[in-house]
């Protein structure tokens, strides 16, 4: 009997889809434990091409197309089309422990868990740079993780856990919660549709924390997550302080809608400085790489909020998306 839906939205990554089937397809639970619905939110023949090659190897493996953008809208199609109680949803770029289901499967059983999560592990392109290096370096408990990359490690132990630090890579939820929370939020957005991100899998954190529900660490259940050379840089950092600042935004709109108008954003000194793309390069060269580093998040992150409340309060299409009661049905476009 099927216990868990292993959901993987997916959008013109085959190589990486590749991985994580692979991965998959060795798990210590036994075929017939769980499925696997990839869904398609950016249609190409590669894609189901890979995913027709693993039809002898993944005993349960559906191939779905969902044309709607955005990352929400591929979690709900999985979500769906699911035939287990228990969805483990996961991003592309993920390679699974072979105990992962395993974990997985405890951490609802042994826990009575409505939300699982264990290690995401980095698996470097290529060594990372020395600031990357500190950013990721762990507390006096030997917890550490870093968000903008998705990379997490609580330690050795099973323990509960704020459900904020159970993230999209490495999310397992009880279906039946995950509709009582009304689905997730807006999450990854073509570019072109940046002003419709919202906080994602965050809101059904935020819903499993006011309801005390219980929320679980297992170490076993735990996977690798690729990050690329591209993503060890400045640059990406701040793009991913922009769409944090995107989000952070949308939340605050969304909660305190009637409050817009008193939404004020301090911005440290050097993250005023680094509007400049001159006193960037200047500060560059002045600065530790650290705070360099940390100030061109400040001001990116800035930047993001602020675009989104202005687009809030500029664009009544926008307004209308942020105050949406849910995001079941899919963006027409």
């Amino acid at each position: 009997m099927i216990q868990l839906s292993v959901i993987l939205p997916t959008r013109n990554r085959p190589v990486f889809l590749k991985r994580v089937l692979i991965s998959l397809a060795s798990q210590t639970v036994g075929q017939d434990f769980f499925e696997v619905i990839v869904v398609d939110n950016g249609p190409t023949s590669e894609t189901a091409e890979v995913v027709n090659s693993f039809v002898d190897s993944i005993a349960n493996l559906r191939y779905l197309q969902e044309p709607a953008p955005g990352l929400h809208n591929a979690r709900h199609r999985g979500m769906c089309e699911a035939s287990a109680e228990f969805l483990v949803f996961a991003d592309d770029d993920i390679e699974a422990f072979p105990c992962w289901l395993e974990g997985v499967w405890q951490g609802f059983t042994r826990h009575n868990a409505a939300l699982v999560g264990g290690r995401n592990l980095p698996r470097w392109e290529v060594e990372p740079p020395g600031w990357l290096k500190r950013l990721w370096s762990g507390d006096n408990e030997g917890e550490r993780f870093l968000s903008y990359l998705s990379i997490l490690d609580f330690g050795d132990h099973e323990k509960e856990i704020d459900p904020f630090y159970v993230w999209g890579c490495n999310f397992s939820i009880r279906k039946k919660v995950l509709l009582e929370a009304g689905g997730f939020h807006p999450d990854s957005m073509p570019d072109q549709l940046l002003h419709l991100r919202g906080d994602g899998e965050s809101h059904v954190s935020r819903f499993i924390a006011a309801r005390g529900y219980g929320s679980v660490y297992v170490p076993s259940a735990s996977v690798f997550h690729f990050v690329p050379k591209s993503r060890m840089t400045v640059d990406y950092f701040r793009k991913r302080a922009f769409s944090q600042g995107v989000s952070d935004s949308y939340t605050r709109l969304r909660l305190n809608p009637s409050d817009n108008d008193k939404i004020v954003m301090d911005l440290r000194p050097l993250g005023r400085l680094m509007r400049s793309a001159i006193f960037r390069h200047i500060l560059g060269s002045l600065l530790p790489a650290d705070a360099f580093v940390r100030a061109n998040i400040d001001q990116a992150y800035h930047e993001g909020f602020m675009w989104h409340l202005h687009r809030f309060l500029t664009d009544g299409d926008v307004r209308s998306w942020v105050l949406k009661e849910n995001y079941l049905e899919p963006l027409n476009q």
